[in-house]
C-alpha cells in the first residue's frame, strides 16, 4: 500500500493552528513523524485564502524537505497553484489533483509530461461526481486519452474513484468497488486511491467503517490510500490485509512493520 501521509493540511484545526502561528518545529516534527511511520508521500495543502495559498505552500514544502527525504504531494483545488509549486520541490512527487472538470488536466499534464512526477486523478467532470460505475469509467476514458495524449505512462497516475459517504449511499460501496475492479482489469499497473475516511463522513464511531472499507477495496485493487500513517491501527490492518491478499509473500513486510513499531 502507497501511503499518502495526510497530516499537513490547513484544513485539520491542529495544523491550521500552526500554519497561522509559524509554528516550524511542529510542522517539521509532524512530517518527520509520517515518514517514519511508512508514508511514502507527504501531502501538503495550505488551506488558505487563495492570495497567500502558494507562498504558504511554498513555505511549508521547504519545512517537510528540512525533515525528510519523503517526496511531497502538492495538494490544492488550483491546478494553477500546483503546476507553479512544483518549482519549490527538490524531487519529484505528486500532484494531487486533477480531474476533467475546466482545463485541470491541461494545465498539469504538459508540466508533468516529461519528468517522472505522479499525479491523481479525480473521477469527476464539468457535470459533477457522476452518479454511477459506467458514468465514471466514462470520465476514466477520457482521461487516459489525455494521459496518452502527453506521454505520462499509466503507473504514474493515480486514480481516485471518488470515495463518497456511506450513509448517503444507496448501495454501500458497490459503485466504487466496481469501478476500481474495472479500471484494474483494464490497466493493471494504474494505481488506485482516495481519501479513506471520507466513507464514514457523519457517522458515529467512523474508525469501524474506515477500516472495513480500506480491507473491502483492497480487495477490490485499492493499492494507495491518502490516511493518517500514525494511526497504528490502521496501518497494522493494511499490513494484515496485504499479507492476506497474497501481497507480501510470507509475511515479511508485516513481520517487519511489526518489529519497526510502525503497528
Amino acid at each position: 500500500m502507497i501511503i499518502i501521509g495526510e497530516k499537513i493540511n490547513g484544513s485539520i484545526p491542529s495544523m491550521a493552528k500552526a500554519i497561522a502561528e509559524r509554528n516550524e518545529d511542529y510542522i517539521r516534527g509532524l512530517a518527520k513523524k509520517q515518514a517514519d511511520a511508512g508514508a511514502a508521500y507527504i501531502d501538503v495543502c495550505a488551506s488558505t485564502a487563495a492570495d497567500i495559498e502558494l507562498d504558504t505552500l511554498k513555505w511549508l514544502i521547504g519545512l517537510v524537505q528540512e525533515a525528510t527525504e519523503t517526496p511531497i504531494a502538492i495538494d490544492s483545488p488550483s491546478a494553477q497553484v500546483c503546476a507553479e509549486a512544483i518549482t519549490f520541490c527538490n524531487k519529484p512527487g505528486m500532484v494531487n489533483s486533477v480531474s476533467m472538470e475546466g482545463d485541470k488536466v491541461e494545465r498539469i499534464f504538459p508540466v508533468i509530461a516529461d519528468t517522472p512526477w505522479s499525479c491523481m486523478a479525480l473521477l469527476s467532470d464539468d457535470t459533477g461526481i457522476p452518479k454511477t460505475a459506467e458514468k465514471r469509467l466514462e470520465v476514466f476514458d477520457t482521461l487516459m486519452e489525455k494521459a496518452a495524449h502527453y506521454g505520462i505512462a499509466t503507473e504514474r497516475l493515480y486514480i481516485d474513484p471518488l470515495v463518497e459517504m456511506l450513509c448517503t449511499s444507496e448501495d454501500g460501496i458497490a459503485k466504487i468497488t466496481v469501478t476500481m475492479k474495472k479500471i484494474k482489469e483494464r490497466y493493471p499497473t494504474i494505481h488506485l486511491t482516495g481519501g479513506a475516511s471520507n466513507i464514514s463522513f457523519n457517522l458515529p464511531v467512523r474508525k469501524y467503517i474506515n477500516r472495513g472499507f480500506i480491507i473491502l477495496a483492497m480487495n477490490a485493487g485499492l493499492d494507495s490510500a491518502i490516511l493518517d500513517p500514525l494511526n497504528k491501527d490502521m496501518m497494522g490492518l493494511i499490513y494484515a490485509a496485504e499479507a492476506l491478499l497474497g501481497q507480501d509473500e510470507f509475511c515479511m513486510e508485516y513481520i517487519g512493520a511489526f518489529r519497526e513499531g510502525i503497528f
